[in-house]
């Protein structure tokens, strides 16, 4: 599970346990990136809020599709195999496409996302790299670049939000040695009409 202590489904009560109900998949399975917080329910709450909003929200405009393949990239980049494997199955289920599913996730693998990607997605991984790896030398250049290649200034902030989101829960993940054991790989809130519904599916 991880190097903390963790409070169960089973065992949870009060905040935690209305908490847990809101964001539990089948048979009240809570992932462990979820019950890492349950010491501190207060946390969970703008993990999740955070989490909906960026990742599962339809005021999005960039594809679905695309916004799980940076967080893919930046797992990746941050060494992160428990958002990999989770990310990398939701991508999966999004795309309906194992040709297409497979080079995405070789040219993130090899660190040659531009084989596979070119333009304004490109453009955004290149920028999701930077900002994960060497963010203090961002300047106003790197998103004047992105707008460049016809990203509204909305959409630079999406994937602005998605990096940032991912670097934040790698480090939660890999500092307290989160692993997937007992967790349904690739669970997400997919209802992304409802900001408030929090369930995995």
């Amino acid at each position: 599970m991880s190097w903390i202590k963790e409070i169960s489904f089973e065992n949870a009560t009060g905040q935690l346990k209305r908490i847990y109900d809101r964001v539990k998949g089948p048979d009240n399975n809570i992932d462990n990136v979820l019950s890492i917080h349950s010491l501190r329910p207060h946390t969970l709450v703008g993990h999740m809020g955070l989490y909906k909003n960026v990742l599962h929200n339809s005021n999005n405009t960039l594809p679905k599709w695309y916004l799980e393949t940076l967080g893919v990239y930046v797992s990746h980049l941050n060494k992160c195999s428990y958002c990999v494997d989770h990310h990398a199955a939701g991508l999966k289920r999004l795309l309906v496409d194992d040709i297409k599913f497979k080079q995405i996730i070789v040219s993130v693998q090899n660190d040659q996302v531009d084989v596979f990607f070119g333009n304004q997605y490109l453009a955004g991984l290149q920028y999701a790299k930077k900002l994960t790896l060497s963010h203090s030398t961002i300047t106003q250049l790197d998103i004047e670049n992105l707008r460049k290649y016809d990203l509204t200034d909305g959409e630079i902030l999406e994937i602005n939000q998605v990096v940032s989101y991912f670097n934040y829960v790698n480090r939660t993940v890999v500092g307290l040695g989160v692993n997937t054991d007992g967790d349904i790989i690739g669970l997400s809130p997919n209802d992304s009409n409802d900001p408030d519904n929090w369930g995995h599916s």
